[in-house]
């Protein structure tokens, strides 16, 4: 086995592919590939998977993230459906209606996710800016990106857990996650830089992170209620919901919770307000009008 294999581990039942990211002597240090989960296990422990799906790939995803991403996708129809522009009658001159969903910022601790997610929000023509950086500069980079790009939703995410063999774990503890409190540092920026959550959705968290603090911090949302693993694409999720929500309306926590592949145990939050504004007229060609006689 070397660098960049898919494998499983026998001591958890193959539950969770991950891709090996490194190796230090007789261990794997491990990535998942569907789940913002680091692990590390030895070489015996590992099985590895032969012709498996390119899961670098955008369309390789979990049969609940392709369900939800069709969900959004019906969600954004049923918007258009709503509008009060949708039944003007199109054969007047510039009756046509533009949209302007939410623009994302998007801070990823992982550069195979942020991949992915970068891609989708493109098929999904949401604006979105996404940069790679450790858990522990995502604070001090949001100072100098916010009133830069000046974002709708600001994505906070990358990898999070326990911090292993720990003998006085305390699940309320931020010391007692790997990047928790990172976490909650950029949030708490995000917040200086723009204190109404619905001027500013902030989405926080990774795997078992501590979804209280980032709450308390200022976050919208965040992971995990049920310290369970959340899937990649979860934060993704949540902000391609809210970019292309009305700013008229508060979404529904559970259909919004729903949208996502680990529902309320992995994600969380407090209602807010969408993004998404509609406008007129969208002209096609712009004509100089005749001049006068």
């Amino acid at each position: 086995m070397k660098q960049g294999d898919l494998v499983t581990r026998k001591s958890y039942g193959g539950d969770i592919v991950f891709r090996i990211q490194r190796i230090e002597q007789d261990r794997a240090i491990l990535c998942g590939v569907e789940y913002r989960l680091l692990a590390d296990a030895p070489f015996t422990d590992l099985v590895p998977l032969n012709g498996a799906e390119d899961v670098d790939s955008p369309r390789y995803y979990a049969h609940q993230a392709v369900h939800s991403m069709r969900r959004l996708v019906q969600d954004r129809i049923r918007l258009h459906e709503k509008s009060p522009y949708a039944s003007i009658n199109k054969g007047q001159a510039g009756s046509y209606y533009f949209e302007v969903p939410g623009t994302v910022l998007h801070l990823d601790g992982d550069p195979m996710y942020l991949r992915k997610c970068m891609t989708l929000y493109e098929e999904m023509r949401i604006p979105a800016h996404g940069f790679y950086m450790q858990e522990s500069q995502m604070a001090d980079s949001l100072r100098r990106l916010l009133p830069t790009i000046k974002p709708n939703i600001v994505v906070i995410t990358g990898h999070d857990g326990f911090v292993k063999n720990r003998r006085d774990m305390d699940v309320m503890s931020l010391s007692s996650y790997k990047n928790s409190s990172h976490f909650v540092r950029a949030v708490e920026v995000a917040r200086e830089y723009e204190r109404n959550r619905d001027s500013l959705t902030v989405i926080a968290g990774a795997c078992q992170s501590h979804f209280e603090a980032l709450l308390q911090a200022g976050a919208n949302f965040a992971s995990s209620p049920a310290r369970v693993l959340i899937h990649a694409l979860d934060p993704l999720l949540i902000a391609s919901k809210m970019s292309f929500s009305s700013v008229k309306e508060t979404v529904s926590m559970i259909d919004l919770m729903e949208s996502t592949v680990t529902g309320l145990e992995g994600m969380g939050g407090v209602e807010t307000k969408g993004s998404y504004r509609m406008g007129l007229p969208r002209l096609e060609k712009i004509e100089m009008p005749n001049s006068p006689a």
